[in-house]
């Protein structure tokens, strides 16, 4: 699953750390997402989505195989 988590925090002007502490997660967790290492929980998900007031789908990119 590709994202574009990166391009939408540098948008909005907020570095790792500061979103990772938003979310109650690690700057290591952000990292992981950015580089496609980690797909989030859908509990994540929605926490991302929701504090960037966007769905899910405009952050995280699904294409079946």
């Amino acid at each position: 699953m590709e994202n574009r988590l990166e391009e939408i925090r540098n948008e909005h002007g907020i570095n790792q750390e500061e979103l990772a502490k938003a979310l109650e997660v690690s700057r290591q967790t952000i990292s992981s997402l950015e580089n496609g290492r980690y797909n989030p929980s859908i509990l994540l998900a929605f926490k991302i989505a929701r504090y960037f007031k966007m769905s899910i789908e405009q952050i995280f990119i699904y294409e079946e195989e």
